[in-house]
């Protein structure tokens, strides 16, 4: 999730072109071949991605970048659910921050690998961004294998990250960062059923920085 520096302007100009170019340098047969449409497919996407990713935090963020920086780079992931069943299900994957849309922003990517009766991995992601109005971060998660779309809002409490919003039953969840490290931190998703006088766990996860 790192940025070119070029503006979208320019990378869509510079799309087109490379487009006419490659055309051009191929036979009718071969530019509408799979494997041509597939090259183009390939760079679409780059473009995309180039446009959307920022090196680093819009430097009018000030010290509000800070609070989510840290965890900037691809963590290795050992997920536990509490399940309503009292069970306890674990399962690996990995998590990914970068920064983006001109660093106005960050994003992460949830993801799991297949456990279980799951064939295929699970993914979900979250934008989050500093509502300057509110003095508080604001992040929307969204998973859509599962239909699930929630929004939270909180900041720094102290060591620690906490964010307060509704699960789609309409219950109180708080999300905390916790003992966050260079190289780990723990995160912790917690339900209330009494309206936030008591909190149930429903997921622990532990993260470890993934080495280059």
């Amino acid at each position: 999730m790192r940025s070119t520096g070029k503006s979208p302007t320019l990378v869509l100009v510079t799309l087109v072109t490379a487009t006419i170019t490659l055309c051009a340098q191929v036979g009718p047969q071969e530019t509408a071949s799979g494997q041509t449409q597939e090259r183009l497919a390939k760079a679409t996407r780059e473009a995309m991605i180039n446009v959307l990713g920022s090196a680093d935090a819009n430097p009018s963020m000030g010290e509000e970048a800070k609070t989510f920086d840290r965890l900037v780079g691809t963590w290795d992931a050992d997920y536990t659910f509490y399940r309503p069943d009292g069970t306890v299900f674990h399962k690996k994957g990995e998590l990914l921050f970068g920064w983006v849309m001109d660093g106005h922003a960050i994003q992460d990517l949830w993801i799991g690998y297949p456990a279980e009766n799951q064939k295929e991995r699970t993914i979900g992601t979250t934008i989050r961004f500093f509502d300057t109005a509110l003095k508080q971060w604001r992040v929307v998660f969204v998973n859509p294998q599962f239909n699930y779309v929630v929004t939270a809002q909180g900041g720094r409490e102290g060591d620690r990250i906490v964010l307060h919003g509704r699960d789609t039953d309409g219950l109180p969840i708080r999300w905390t960062f916790s003992e966050m490290k260079a190289d780990s931190f723990h995160w912790q998703g917690e339900k209330s059923h009494d309206g936030g006088k008591t909190w149930k766990l429903e997921e622990d996860h532990h993260m470890k920085r993934r080495s280059a």
